[in-house]
């Protein structure tokens, strides 16, 4: 698992050891990546669900302006940490300890780009976006990606955010959606 461009292209990424954390693959970030090039510029994101912090920091070395990294796990937050400093990207980004609901529950300052990839099957998806809706923290015109496996679950999407984009690679379901 590597940055794919900009300022921190080709550093090695490091995860956390266990099943716990589940990385996005190369080929499905570079995808992603493609698709959100034109968000990237001086964007505000939240990487939600963080674990190795892979894609904040992807958005971070393609020129986003800061980042906010929100995993409950010890070692996830470890492991974004490190890939941060490695990348030196520490000064635009923020990794925070808790709940990632709880994160937003109490935020009220929106984002450009908020990356949703929480754990497979764990029904986080509706909550995780209703709380968005309800809070107001995407920002206008920004987007929301969403990895989801279609094997194991369909998210509902709430009806205040339109399904702009979906790519399948194998398993993974990437969905792109904007405020309505």
């Amino acid at each position: 698992m590597r940055v794919i461009s900009g300022s921190a292209r080709g550093l090695k990424l490091i995860s956390p050891t266990g099943l716990d954390t589940r990385p996005t693959l190369d080929r499905v970030k570079e995808a992603l990546f493609s698709m959100l090039t034109p968000e990237l510029r001086d964007a505000r994101v939240l990487d939600l669900f963080a674990g190795s912090g892979a894609l904040g920091v992807e958005a971070l070395s393609r020129g986003s302006a800061e980042a906010v990294f929100v995993d409950n796990s010890p070692e996830a937050r470890a492991a974004a940490a490190k890939n941060l400093e490695n990348a030196r990207l520490t000064r635009r980004a923020k990794v925070v300890s808790g709940d990632a609901l709880k994160f937003l529950a109490s935020q009220s300052e929106p984002f450009d780009i908020i990356f949703l990839d929480p754990p497979y099957g764990g029904g986080l998806y509706g909550k995780a976006l209703g709380l968005v809706a309800e809070r107001e923290l995407l920002s206008p015109g920004g987007v929301i990606a969403v990895e989801w496996d279609g094997a194991v679950e369909t998210p509902e999407f709430p009806p205040c955010f339109a399904r702009e984009r979906d790519r399948r690679y194998g398993r993974v379901n990437i969905t792109l959606l904007r405020h309505k």
